[in-house]
């Protein structure tokens, strides 16, 4: 745990270094402090900032760390921060990845079961109301959109209000792939403007499993390929959502998804660094 923690500050600390990050001299708590903080209390401590805090001063990491309420503002302060550096991780881990095909999908984070829904003070819109198909039972809360590698590493990502169709998140994520590549998903994903518009502009070839009624069939062995390709996504969900907590703790809709974004961040750092 010493050793992932000092490898966490070193990595977040060379990015804020590398995209000329700016701050104020007179902090004594610095952003590479709060971020490394914020991480380790979603890999270890199951998004626990108090706990994380703790472990942080009492191991000497960070001398002067600052009082809860402090960090929390602090970090709320930061947030589209570490949505950037987690966009920064996805870009190097593009270019360095001898592999050009990708992997998309979804996968539903609640804020509470849908009996509670009239209860829950984060948010009150029914857009944020979805079905889980697999498991026949309605949620609410977000849907997360995943871009990963071929190996299950996470290199995009967005968040979706839970009833957003996933061809909807098709227009959200960036997308934004070395030509050549191959993005592997499932038939919810099936939009065939879109499918023409990235091969054309972008020339990255969206590879949809196909329905049976679907205007473009595919080959037997195509659809081989396809369906033994992102047969992998399943387990790289089942593998973040192991990391979360039976249920995420937030007292405001914006703490519920800068903790979900750093449990996203922990487990890519993980699997591709640590």
């Amino acid at each position: 745990m010493l050793n992932e923690t000092i490898a966490i500050y070193a990595i977040i600390d060379d990015l804020l270094k590398a995209i000329a990050h700016k701050e104020d001299c007179r902090r004594e708590m610095s952003d590479a402090e709060i971020i490394t903080t914020a991480i380790i209390a979603a890999m270890f401590f199951d998004g626990n900032h108090s706990k994380a805090c703790s472990y942080m001063k009492d191991h000497k990491f960070i001398p002067h760390m600052l009082e809860k309420s402090r960090f929390n503002r602090r970090l709320h302060r930061i947030s589209m921060l570490i949505n950037d550096l987690f966009h920064q991780i996805g870009m190097i881990l593009k270019e360095i990845s001898d592999c050009t095909e990708y992997l998309l999908d979804s996968f539903p984070v609640a804020i509470c079961d849908n009996i509670r829904i009239f209860n829950v003070k984060l948010i009150k819109s029914e857009e944020y109301r979805g079905y889980i198909a697999s498991k026949k039972r309605y949620f609410y809360g977000v849907r997360v959109q995943l871009l990963t590698t071929k190996s299950g590493i996470p290199v995009e990502f967005v968040l979706m209000p839970g009833s957003a169709s996933d061809v909807r998140a098709l227009n959200a994520l960036a997308l934004n792939l070395p030509p050549g590549s191959e993005v592997y998903s499932d038939s919810a994903y099936t939009d065939y403007t879109a499918e023409d518009n990235l091969l054309e502009t972008s020339q990255i070839a969206l590879k949809v499993m196909r329905k049976k009624n679907s205007k473009r069939q595919d080959e037997p062995w195509n659809q081989y390929i396809k369906q033994s390709t992102r047969h992998y996504i399943e387990t790289v969900f089942s593998a973040i959502t192991c990391t979360f907590p039976k249920s995420i703790h937030a007292v405001t809709y914006q703490g519920f998804l800068l903790k979900l974004e750093a449990f996203i961040l922990a487990f890519t750092l993980k699997k591709a660094f640590l």
